[in-house]
């Protein structure tokens, strides 16, 4: 089985050579903070705000963001723990 995840890493490294700080880019892409620390912590955004990220930056969706498919591996099975002894009761 395979999980996707979203690496933003392209976006910091643009940001980077066209010499675009955080805040300066969140101002003008019009986005909330907590859409900027979405973007940090590589989760989902809405199409609106890559829209509005690749119309700043005069790209395509694929210049600022990838797909990673990672495999989810079955866990082994728990080995059940040992019943304990019984005891016999002297009468």
């Amino acid at each position: 089985m395979y999980v996707m995840s979203i690496s933003y890493n392209k976006l910091w490294k643009l940001l980077i050579d066209k010499k675009i700080g955080h805040t300066e880019f969140r101002r003008t892409v019009e986005i909330s903070y907590s859409t900027l620390t979405k973007l940090r912590r590589d989760e989902a955004v809405s199409m609106d705000v890559l829209m509005k990220v690749c119309g700043l930056l005069d790209c395509n969706v694929g210049d600022i963001l990838d797909f990673i498919k990672t495999e989810i591996t079955e866990p082994e099975p728990a080995v059940p723990a040992p019943e304990p002894k019984k005891r016999r009761v002297k009468q």
